[in-house]
């Protein structure tokens, strides 16, 4: 009994409270969270840009985008095993949580060990057809090859930190994601230049130093969970839970695939774009690389509120709280809620279909010609706006509430 009253404490309640308070608060790690990689990619662009020019900091922007595609399709599994273990939170079943847990954790981490080879081995091929300049194809293929060493763990760490968030709890992983940003940001200009014992590696050093800070931080926040004996940890008996279930494996794979092809539309229009944006040569292909990275600034705040209102919407689910959903979205200014279903990600895929891909990729093309590469700049806007109208159309009208991840 005594391990329960710290175990209860650390499986954070999302189904009592005043709302809008406990969703600030909620919001406000991951808010933290999303600053710290925004501002760790902005930190090695100078890194990059200052010590090796505008070919590598162009090779950057390619390979990042590539990263991106491959976090991409794998993105829809964990919020699915996420959205999962929230319902299940709320619903105080714990052992059903694990089951989602350990099944999810060995697929997720087996399928990014299969991208990480295949991009390893296909990285010239995969640089060739996005485009890549000239002068920047060996220094994105050194940067791609070790950031494809790195995916395995960066995915098993985004998982964690997400199965935390599911569980209640954003501040642990606020916590480790600093770990692994000043990691990164502190061994970037070591690495390149070969400052004190360390060997200069240029490009190369900083993807070396992404590679160290993730890896680093997944099994620092492994050896807390287990020290601290969360709830969802798997010990002992609960070690066997890593061996898939198949039918939890298709309901995760079932739910999630819509989820990740919401991010696979997104990579496709930015690789898509970013073909274009080659075309014009190094030194524009910088540009827009920076450009993009200050783009995610604007879009934490929806991204932040979006991700607690997802966590805190499913544990009410689990629940069986449905009085409080209403709340819940409202406090979250109804941005892109993911509450239950595979029906709503395939809303929002269309929603993301025509704002990102059709809207955005086909004002930057077809309008280039008369603004030349101002268009590029202009189909942000342009996409947002479009997302917008049509997210606010789908919750006003749409039939979400109606739908369920976890039935019975």
């Amino acid at each position: 009994m005594d391990d329960d009253k710290p175990n209860r404490r650390r499986t954070h309640d999302l189904t009592s409270g005043p709302i809008p308070r406990t969703l600030l608060l909620f919001a406000l790690p991951v808010l933290g969270s999303n600053v710290l990689q925004s501002l760790n990619g902005s930190i090695n662009a100078v890194w990059v840009g200052r010590f090796l020019g505008e070919a590598a900091l162009t090779a950057t922007s390619n390979a990042n985008l590539v990263l991106f595609l491959i976090l991409g399709t794998v993105f829809g599994i964990g919020m699915a095993a996420t959205t999962l273990v929230a319902q299940s939170v709320g619903a105080r079943d714990l052992p059903e949580a694990k089951r989602i847990v350990g099944t999810s954790a060995t697929f997720f981490f087996l399928v990014s060990v299969v991208f990480a080879v295949c991009g390893w081995i296909w990285v010239d091929a995969i640089l060739t057809g996005l485009g890549t300049p000239a002068d920047a194809l060996p220094l994105a293929r050194s940067y791609l090859r070790i950031i494809f060493v790195a995916v395995p763990m960066m995915n098993l760490l985004s998982f964690v930190m997400t199965v935390l968030r599911g569980a209640g709890d954003s501040r642990t992983p606020f916590f480790f994601m600093a770990l692994a940003v000043v990691l990164d940001v502190v061994l970037n200009p070591l690495l390149i230049r070969g400052i004190g014992p360390f060997p200069e590696l240029g490009i190369a050093g900083s993807a070396t130093s992404t590679l160290i800070g993730q890896t680093v931080s997944v099994i620092a926040i492994l050896i807390v969970l287990y020290v601290r004996k969360h709830p969802l940890r798997l010990a002992g008996a609960d070690l066997a839970l890593l061996r898939p279930d198949p039918a939890l494996l298709r309901i995760v794979v079932f739910k999630g695939i819509p989820m990740g092809l919401q991010m696979i539309v997104i990579s496709a229009a930015a690789l898509t774009v970013m073909g274009i944006v080659n075309s014009y040569g190094s030194q524009v292909a910088a540009a827009y690389g920076i450009a993009a990275q200050l783009w995610t600034y604007i879009q934490m705040p929806a991204q932040a509120i979006g991700a607690a209102v997802s966590s805190m919407a499913a544990q009410n689910v689990g629940a069986g709280r449905w009085d409080r959903i209403g709340k819940v979205a409202a406090s979250g200014v109804g941005f892109n809620l993911v509450l239950t279903g595979a029906l709503v990600a395939l809303l929002l895929l269309i929603i993301l279909i025509i704002s990102v891909l059709i809207i955005r990729t086909g004002f930057a093309y077809s309008v280039r010609s008369v603004i030349g590469q101002e268009a590029l700049w202009w189909s942000f806007p342009a996409g947002s706006i479009a997302s917008l109208v049509l997210a606010a159309a789908y919750y006003r009208f749409g039939r979400w509430r109606t739908t369920h991840m976890i039935e019975g």
